[in-house]
């Protein structure tokens, strides 16, 4: 299979478009437009039945103490875990390309609306759910996609990995709420092959110009 995009280069930079949050002269950062990218892939194995796609970064903070404070600065040995921007289930067989904006325009409060998604797909919650848990103006279930918000102060350019993954079952067997744990899970043995890109993003006045 292969992947490719329209909206950036494999390696490169996101662009400000997709983003969740983008620099600002004033306060750091202001909310992005948050439009997901296009997406496009092709030569899917024989058999497949559906796609799953997702997108996440394995470079966000195990701990969000220091994210965002003046003053300090996370150092590239914090310790990183997977955050979920993007997932989408159940793509029919027929279906090779996302349009850009198709399925996020700008950023819902609380949360975009789920599961159902355009063309009798089904969004995951990403993992904003789990971010603003604690945050009274923003906790919700957060559908669909919502694209990269780095900590300002983040030492590293962190990575968006699009992946598309071709399955061998029209509909996954989730079991429970549809985010990034239990779609791994449920894909375990029916993945036939997949493909994947990389795409770069930080709000650090620094590292702006990366990759």
């Amino acid at each position: 299979m292969q992947i490719t995009s329209n909206s950036f280069r494999d390696g490169g930079r996101l662009p400000d478009a997709c983003a969740f949050a983008v620099p600002s002269a004033i306060g750091r950062v202001r909310p992005g437009p948050n439009r997901n990218p296009h997406v496009a892939w092709s030569d899917p194995p024989a058999g497949t039945r559906s796609f799953v796609l997702t997108m996440h970064s394995p470079d966000a903070p195990h701990h969000w103490a220091d994210a965002n404070r003046e003053g300090r600065t996370l150092s590239p040995e914090l310790p990183r875990v997977p955050f979920y921007h993007w997932i989408l289930i159940d793509l029919a067989p027929r279906v090779r390309e996302i349009k850009e904006g198709r399925h996020s325009v700008g950023i819902t409060n609380r949360g975009k609306a789920g599961p159902l998604a355009p063309d009798g797909a089904r969004h995951g919650m990403n993992d904003f759910t789990i971010l603003f848990l604690e945050d009274r103006a923003r906790t919700g279930d957060y559908y669909g996609y919502d694209g990269p918000c780095p900590p300002w102060n983040d030492s590293i350019f962190h990575r968006y990995i699009f992946t598309i993954h071709a399955l061998d079952v029209s509909r996954l067997p989730v079991v429970g709420p549809i985010n990034g744990t239990s779609t791994l899970l449920a894909m375990a043995g029916h993945v036939l092959g997949r493909a994947s890109m990389i795409g770069g993003y930080s709000l650090n006045p620094g590292l702006l110009g990366a990759p």
